[in-house]
């Protein structure tokens, strides 16, 4: 099975909505930093590659048909090159919404003093993009815009969909040419979700 649907979208910037959306249009199962954190061995595979030892793509997303959220995010561009047929949808939302909205979730994961210093959050997303500077909040956001920017100018508007989740089904099923569902879009993992579920 390979990946028809990759998200380059950095994690609070709609991931999880995204992923269970793609899941009820039949782009399932998506794979999410959810299912990475529930399985030491995708803990082991993805740390491994955040080190610079890129796994098999096939192997390591055997089984899914869509990925978003990190650490898709951070290999967009090995990962669309390798799926040359997928979609990439790129979720943004406004820059200083999604930095508050960081820093009451995913940063709190990337603090390495409270955590394992090798995990993906820690020494790839906490100090690899954000050079662990995440804390200077002018700094981070430039990160998230030049991340953005990157994908914009990387990939062709044919095979990319800029997308807020705000805006429900209809672009996002227009672009993977799908019906629309009767079902209300999925809007999940608020910041108190998100608190809720890592138990801080």
């Amino acid at each position: 099975m390979a990946l028809d649907v990759i998200g380059a979208g950095m994690g609070r910037t709609g991931t999880y909505s995204l992923k269970l959306a793609l899941e009820q249009l039949g782009f399932g199962p998506c794979h999410h930093m959810a299912d990475v954190l529930l399985d030491p061995r995708k803990k082991a595979l993805w740390r491994a590659a955040g080190k610079g030892m890129l796994p098999d793509w096939g192997v390591a997303l055997a089984g899914y048909r869509s990925a978003v959220d990190w650490p898709t995010a951070h290999f967009w561009a090995e990962l669309s090159a390798y799926y040359s047929n997928a979609k990439v949808v790129l979720t943004v939302r406004d820059q200083r919404e999604w930095y508050e909205s960081m820093a009451q979730t995913i940063a709190l994961t990337m603090d390495a003093t409270a955590n394992d210093p090798e995990s993906f959050g820690v020494a790839v997303v906490g100090n690899r993009v954000f050079g662990g500077r995440f804390d200077e909040r002018d700094y981070a956001i430039a990160v998230y815009e030049a991340h953005n920017e990157a994908v914009r100018k990387a990939l062709p508007s044919e095979r990319l969909l800029i997308y807020e989740v705000s805006e429900g089904w209809a672009p996002l099923c227009a672009f993977l040419g799908v019906p629309l569902p009767t079902e209300p879009f999925p809007r999940t993992n608020s910041t108190a979700e998100f608190r809720a579920r890592i138990g801080r």
